[in-house]
């Protein structure tokens, strides 16, 4: 069997067709893990079981948004203060539901430019038995990080914290079948920054592109970065896909940067809260790699596309404009998922969420998104 993880040592998409990939979605061993390939012309990842799999999933799971004062009520009386129990019969239920195959990225906005919410534990991902994605912190050069330093991606202290991150992770990780794939940064900062986080400049001075050294050298920097993140991964966990960073698709982004992630990456992923089915599908053509939308939404009437959220006002999610780019990405021979950025509870700084404070629904939206996500469910089958 041909897998993205066979692939990726050896040439680049462009050379392969679907008769490269006869026994893409066989079963080969007795222990299997979601991987990559071509079928009908077209990447898919392929699940565990050996099915074509296109991730439809939701992002961001804070239970904090159930223990403001006016709220406390439904955590303590209907999920015994107990994370646990509010995945299992809150989150996942509302998941499957709603039509959703998988959970995303599950950190949260919590107060505007400050920290997201914890990343979810290993115990937490194992009560929610469905596949998800797992981000680990090698850098936090987030676009919506004020606080952080850049990485001096070029020392032995990054390479050692690398190696911590995949040790405290990976190894708790790395036989479990439901786990698709690592991310790293969320939206990092390579040559661009926001005003927030101006004082530590971008990752690379975008002045040196203007010059074919310049260009070389942020190539050879991303190329260790992601040869330094990949093998402390692999050195931990050989199973599980690597997704790398979730870019800004609105944001600079020079192509040596992507290019440097060939072969040590295995998806190409990218946050859009503008056209995602556009801007992927150019990706898409410019590589011949696999891409993601590993977030984005619009919301409904005041959204204006600058990843601010007011806190003085609610927004819906636009099942419309949703069910419109999932249409879009079913033509990208490349498109592998489709992450909304949820939440899945409306808090009072995202101000958005398929249910609200009191676990109300968003009823027309959500109606709309159950069913693009059906649509999805149904047309991946076309594929087996």
């Amino acid at each position: 069997m041909t897998n993205r993880r066979t692939f990726i040592k050896s040439a680049t998409a462009s050379v392969f067709t679907a008769a490269s990939f006869p026994n893409i979605f066989s079963a080969t061993s007795s222990k299997s893990y979601f991987t990559l390939g071509k079928v009908k012309g077209r990447w898919l990842f392929k699940d565990p079981k050996g099915n074509p799999f296109f991730s439809v999933a939701l992002n961001h799971f804070d239970s904090a948004t159930l223990r403001y004062p006016e709220n406390e009520h439904i955590w303590k009386e209907k999920y015994g203060n107990d994370q646990i129990r509010w995945i299992k019969e809150g989150v996942v239920p509302h998941l499957k539901d709603w039509g959703f195959n998988s959970v995303g990225w599950v950190q949260e906005v919590t107060v505007k430019q400050q920290a997201h919410s914890a990343n979810w534990t290993y115990e937490e991902y194992q009560a929610l038995n469905m596949p998800y994605f797992h981000m680990l912190p090698f850098i936090e050069t987030h676009s919506w990080n004020p606080w952080h330093k850049n990485a001096d991606l070029r020392s032995s202290a990054f390479e050692d914290w690398c190696d911590y991150v995949a040790r405290s992770n990976c190894t708790r990780f790395r036989d479990d079948p439901n786990l698709i794939g690592y991310w790293y940064s969320d939206c990092p900062t390579w040559t661009w920054n926001r005003p927030h986080n101006k004082w530590r400049g971008p990752m690379f001075d975008p002045d040196k592109l203007k010059s074919e050294a310049g260009r070389k050298a942020v190539y050879d920097l991303a190329r260790h970065y992601y040869q330094v993140a990949h093998d402390a991964i692999k050195r931990y966990d050989p199973n599980h896909l690597i997704m790398g960073d979730r870019y800004e698709a609105n944001m600079p982004l020079p192509m040596e940067v992507v290019n440097a992630s060939e072969g040590l990456v295995d998806v190409i992923s990218f946050q859009d809260f503008k056209d995602p089915a556009t801007h992927l599908a150019e990706w898409h053509m410019k590589t011949g790699r696999p891409v993601l939308w590993a977030d984005g939404a619009q919301g409904v009437e005041i959204h204006d596309h600058t990843g601010r959220y007011p806190t003085d006002k609610y927004k819906e999610n636009s099942g419309t404009w949703y069910s419109e780019m999932l249409e879009g990405l079913k033509k990208n021979k490349g498109a592998v998922g489709a992450h909304l950025c949820g939440a899945y509870l409306r808090n009072r700084q995202r101000a958005r969420g398929l249910l609200g404070e009191q676990e109300e629904p968003d009823t027309e939206n959500n109606n709309l998104i159950r069913e693009a996500n059906q649509g999805m469910a149904q047309w991946v089958k076309t594929f087996a």
